[in-house]
């Protein structure tokens, strides 16, 4: 199995001038972030908006995906439906694709608790053809448990965890439960705010929408982490937050991260959201909000930073 380490980035997805995939584009950008040394690619995660596209459009995403990275790099399908036959469907079709393995957030729209959490991943993780990570993101779907989280590591179908809660300590107690018994476990963090902390705590990578606007940086810090230099990644870190508030925070999550990509060079349309008046001048501005950010990490030239 292609083991799952590093910085994978999920991506957004360029829309025509008629809302469409732009594939043209996607590929575009997919060999971009490659090139940045990137180590995998996320398609169909939350900055990939895959609940604002069909069941047919997310296949093609994925293939369009799988197909571009030409086995360069990793890929890590997000797989998620509304329902187990549904999300099991995708196992199965990404799984024909070439996808390395795919990723699964929790039910959500209902609000479930532990024991239902458990039987829905379950149930996938027995009938899945392809290998399964979590995804655990309580602001939109069911928790994941720390003790869920030991149960379900129990079945060899379930490879690992995506964690975008931003609870170190609940992801601390995560590793701590569930790597005595599976050391060979994935946690891949999903906050960037804390992703330095929690890779010397312990885990593999990161799956951050921010390493979509700046690859090369991401992959710098956990190479930096990785490496022991803890100074110089503690200040890589403390860097990173100034462009976290300034993409995330300033701007209702995904549309910051679009409108930072498309500053990159990169013709992203708009999302299917739609942005009124005076948050679409927020965004158009967001080079000047990411600017002091940018310098701080050593993206001193916006006109280059901006070519790409």
């Amino acid at each position: 199995m292609t083991k799952i380490e590093g910085i994978f980035t999920p991506t957004i997805v360029p829309l025509d001038d008629h809302g469409r995939i732009h594939e043209e584009e996607l590929r575009r950008y997919i060999d971009w972030l490659i090139d940045q040394g990137i180590y995998g690619l996320y398609p169909n995660g939350s900055s990939g908006e895959f609940t604002r596209f069909t069941v047919e459009e997310r296949r093609r995403i994925a293939k369009i995906t799988i197909e571009q990275a030409a086995g360069r790099v990793p890929v890590l399908a997000g797989a998620a439906e509304a329902n187990v036959k549904e999300t099991l469907a995708a196992c199965e079709i990404y799984c024909e694709y070439g996808a390395t393995a795919v990723a699964i957030v929790a039910p959500f729209y209902y609000s479930l608790g532990p024991e239902s959490v458990y039987e829905y991943f379950r149930e996938i993780a027995v009938n899945s053809p392809i290998d399964v990570t979590l995804y655990n993101i309580p602001m939109f779907a069911s928790p994941i448990d720390v003790p869920t989280i030991q149960r379900l590591s129990e079945l060899e179908r379930i490879v690992g965890i995506k964690d975008s809660s931003g609870d170190m300590t609940s992801m601390m107690n995560m590793i701590r439960a569930v790597r005595p018994s599976r050391p060979d476990f994935v946690f891949l963090n999903g906050w960037e705010a804390a992703l330095v902390p929690m890779l010397l705590m312990g885990c593999n990578g990161g799956t951050n929408a921010l390493s979509g606007i700046v690859p090369d940086f991401f992959r710098r810090m956990y190479e930096t982490t990785r490496a022991g230099d803890i100074e110089a990644a503690r200040q890589m870190q403390f860097q990173l937050l100034g462009l976290f508030d300034a993409v995330v925070g300033n701007f209702e999550f995904p549309l910051g991260v679009r409108a930072a990509v498309a500053a990159r060079g990169f013709q992203v349309g708009k999302s299917r959201q739609p942005a009124g008046p005076e948050q679409q001048g927020r965004l158009d501005k967001i080079v000047e909000s990411m600017a002091p950010s940018l310098a701080a990490m050593g993206y001193d030239d916006l006109e280059k930073f901006c070519a790409g």
